[in-house]
């Protein structure tokens, strides 16, 4: 259930039984032949799942993030971390501002993940309002799944690729992952890292992409719960 399919006298008779809110920060950035928008689509479709099981309200997701080092490829929309760690703070602040109390961030992105610093501040400021946060891909039952199978996740690689990322043909063949020199402007990252996989497989079976959506959504009901 999203904001989008409510008016504000919904939220507010949401609000009088429910202060859980799902809060989606994802990015606009090359993912090699998967969407732009990837990093937006996979927090929300598994905010959308999570919202079936539970009835919480997901909040619009912040489309853009973070990502001055992919700013070399077309399609990249990147805002200042200073940007980022302020809209962040607002939109939780407005949402506390008529009554949510537990929210639960699930990021997309690796370069928002600065915004929890900011969050912490948050918290330490607004002493009933608790904050959880979730990097699906970061996660544990995740990484397990991908060592049962044999596959290394990484940006752009099967991790991502799952059936509503897709948008162009993908490759087959594996991508040995490229030599990082250290931190990266934008002409040099798209140098080293040409298509912009960060390498590994391109994809896995449906069977993988199932079981990575499957745990990575349970992790999120349990957060839920703000035990």
């Amino acid at each position: 259930m999203r904001f989008g399919d409510l008016n504000w006298m919904d939220v507010e008779r949401y609000l009088e039984h429910d202060d859980r809110l799902m809060l989606v920060l994802g990015a606009c950035e090359q993912h090699a032949y998967l969407s732009l928008t990837t990093d937006v689509k996979v927090p929300l479709a598994l905010a959308d799942a999570a919202s079936e099981r539970t009835g919480v309200l997901v909040a619009p997701p912040l489309n853009f993030g973070a990502s001055p080092y992919f700013l070399a490829y077309p399609g990249t929309v990147s805002l200042r971390l200073s940007t980022l760690l302020d809209v962040v703070e607002d939109m939780v602040r407005s949402v506390y501002g008529y009554g949510f109390r537990r929210v639960l961030v699930l990021n997309g992105h690796g370069g928002n993940i600065p915004a929890r610093g900011r969050l912490y501040e948050l918290a330490s400021q607004l002493s009933d309002l608790r904050l959880a946060w979730y990097d699906w891909w970061l996660s544990d039952t995740v990484k397990r799944v991908a060592e049962k199978h044999g596959l290394q996740p990484a940006h752009a690689n099967w991790l991502e690729a799952f059936p509503f990322t897709k948008v162009a043909e993908i490759p087959q063949e594996y991508k040995a992952p490229p030599r990082v020199p250290g931190l990266l402007g934008a002409q040099e990252a798209r140098g080293v890292y040409g298509d912009g996989s960060f390498g590994g497989s391109y994809e896995a079976s449906a069977e993988v992409m199932d079981a990575v959506f499957r745990e990575a959504l349970q992790d999120i009901v349990k957060l839920l719960d703000f035990e």
